[in-house]
């Protein structure tokens, strides 16, 4: 006897996406988040493109803080490189953003609880048949036909699962990040600083948005992280570059720039978004290849329940149908990280010179890229591939 055809633990972008996609499927569906509100705390610079949001639905004005039509970037010395964006971008009002997902996924149908901490599974003859988890305070256990873990980079779910989802210090950052008010930028670019004084093995960004306000954060590489405090990086870059800014709140966590997981189901059980590792390695974003990866669980639950088989064998065309979608790019992208994280930051001063030597109308991403090969050459395949989608 179980209470629900699908549990979804985690209410972000992913598991909001796996949930309706179930529910539209006709499946009885629950999303239980620990904490108290959808969508906050936010721990995301919140930047998504325009391209990947409208393969889902039509962005709405209210998600949007300040729409992005330029990127510069700066090197160690500070050389600016400024170049168009190669498609238009957003920085969202993630609260709310997420919240439109959640509530999309109730009008499908999906239950949704709040404050619902999971803290244990019932396995079963090695099959996940529900979760144990804490409301209020109160213990309480709900039975399914199968379980999707979106539990985000903490993943505890797949761990309690027996899916191994340790990460190497080298493929997580520390994150730290901010939102400022009273700061004069411009609200139509993105900014990135990038080289050792900035962000050590990592990158610093600066987001608006929107009413003279601000998201900036940075990643320090894992490797990295017991000689550099985030903390101490983006106040010491406040201080120096916007004295005048005030902090409206700040948030930490790891961000995961891996390969997605080896193994990413488990008997009765699917992980997906950052639980899974499908975080972008090289930009750190992952709200996009959350809902992508998102709504394929959701599908691939609702066919391997009416085949009556959710093994692991039943639930294979999850992972294949992620490595066709973005998973076969996502491991071009991780070993192009590995790349730009060998460059030193002399080299990254090269590149900026002679990018600051081609017209503006020229900069692309791929120019970049291909820029930045001439330092590292063994980057010029994956780059191609990435681009190419092979």
């Amino acid at each position: 006897m179980t209470d629900y055809d699908v549990i979804v633990v985690g209410g972000g972008p992913a598991g909001s996406m796996a949930a309706h996609a179930a529910a539209s499927k006709g499946l009885k569906t629950i999303m239980l988040e620990k904490d108290r509100d959808i969508g906050y705390p936010v721990r995301c610079g919140e930047a998504v493109s325009d391209e990947g949001l409208r393969q889902f639905m039509e962005p709405r004005p209210e998600w949007i803080a300040a729409t992005i039509s330029k990127i510069r970037m700066r090197s160690p010395n500070n050389t600016e490189i400024d170049f168009r964006s190669p498609g238009s971008g957003y920085i969202l009002h993630r609260r709310i953003f997420d919240y439109a997902l959640a509530n999309r996924a109730s009008q499908a149908g999906v239950e949704i609880q709040t404050r619902a901490y999971v803290d244990g599974l019932i396995i079963e003859d090695d099959v996940v048949c529900g979760v144990h988890y804490q409301y209020m305070g109160e213990p309480r256990s709900l039975r399914a036909k199968l379980v999707i873990a979106a539990d985000g980079v903490e993943s505890r779910v797949g761990r309690m699962a027996g899916i191994r989802s340790a990460i190497k210090l080298r493929d997580i950052e520390s994150g730290y990040q901010v939102t400022v008010g009273n700061i004069d930028i411009d609200q139509e670019m993105i900014d990135f600083y990038v080289g050792s004084n900035w962000a050590p093995g990592g990158y610093l960004w600066v987001f608006p948005k929107g009413d003279r306000m601000a998201n900036i954060g940075l990643g320090v590489n894992g490797t990295l992280s017991k000689d550099y405090n985030s903390h101490d990086l983006i106040h010491n870059f406040l201080k120096e570059q916007y004295p005048q800014a005030t902090v409206l709140t700040s948030v930490c966590g790891g961000v995961p720039i891996a390969q997605t997981l080896k193994r990413i189901t488990g008997n009765g059980i699917m992980l997906t978004g950052d639980a899974a590792r499908m975080v972008n390695p090289v930009s750190g974003g992952g709200i996009v290849s959350g809902m992508h990866a998102g709504k394929i669980a959701g599908e691939v639950s609702a066919e391997a329940l009416a085949a009556g088989d959710v093994s692991i064998k039943g639930l294979e065309e999850y992972p294949k149908r992620w490595r066709k979608a973005g998973g076969k790019n996502h491991e071009a992208l991780h070993r192009i990280s590995e790349t730009i994280y060998d460059i030193s930051d002399e080299q990254l001063d090269r590149i900026a010179l002679r990018l600051s030597k081609t017209k503006e109308q020229d900069r692309t991403l791929l120019k970049i890229f291909t820029t930045v090969a001439r330092e590292k050459p063994r980057i010029l395949l994956d780059v191609t591939r990435a681009f190419a989608g092979l």
